[in-house]
């Protein structure tokens, strides 16, 4: 039976959002010259509020929540219009830790992806950005109900991988869901550059 490795998105299989500040790359860095919604406003009145309360655990639509949102920060067009914007903005692929990945998946490791993500991201994610192609299935909190780092994100995600020979591996940007997730019996890794993957030892062994 073969081990079973997750990635996480933001900060690890995307650049952009990252748990440590100095190791972001924005989306949102031109979002008010180009669509003139100030990127501050929109944490404040979008993501630290409806998003993180209820789109990203599957209990409201993206787009309604943005229909609601928008249009109190200034902003007159088309909410597909943001959508695109943000998804767009928000899609650096690290594409030397995806190379891993598929290169895991060739010597016999399941490779799956574990993230926090509302279900138009992730489809975006999946099938746009073509992570499909590469991963054996994309474990997300609005499809499981839960985000990390609660612990029964992780208990969701055992029950669907199955009995497993050795504990699940994850690579991810955040201590606190690297701390869950090892309290929940997994082996965790806090990912800050890629020789955090490459160089741990049961990788190492299968990229010789």
């Amino acid at each position: 039976m073969t081990r079973s490795v997750l990635f996480d998105v933001d900060g690890v299989l995307i650049h952009g959002y990252h748990h440590r500040p100095e190791l972001q790359r924005r989306w949102d860095a031109n979002l008010q010259a180009d669509l003139g919604i100030h990127p501050q406003s929109l944490k404040q009145a979008f993501f630290y509020d409806v998003f993180m309360k209820k789109v990203i655990i599957g209990q409201m639509n993206l787009v309604d929540a943005l229909d609601r949102v928008l249009p109190g920060l200034g902003y007159r067009g088309s909410t597909m219009t943001f959508v695109d914007y943000w998804f767009d903005h928000d899609s650096q692929l690290n594409a030397e830790l995806v190379d891993v990945a598929r290169r895991l998946k060739a010597a016999g490791a399941r490779v799956y992806i574990a993230t926090n993500q509302e279900h138009l991201r992730a489809r975006h994610l999946w099938h746009a950005l073509r992570l499909g192609e590469v991963f054996e299935d994309m474990f997300y909190a609005a499809r499981l109900g839960v985000m990390k780092p609660n612990p029964e994100f992780f208990a969701k995600v055992d029950r669907r991988l199955g009995p497993q020979a050795e504990p699940p591996l994850l690579f991810d940007d955040s201590p606190p869901v690297i701390a869950a997730a090892r309290t929940a019996g997994w082996e965790a890794v806090e990912y800050n550059r890629l020789e955090d993957c490459t160089t741990h030892p049961w990788i190492a062994e299968r990229l010789a």
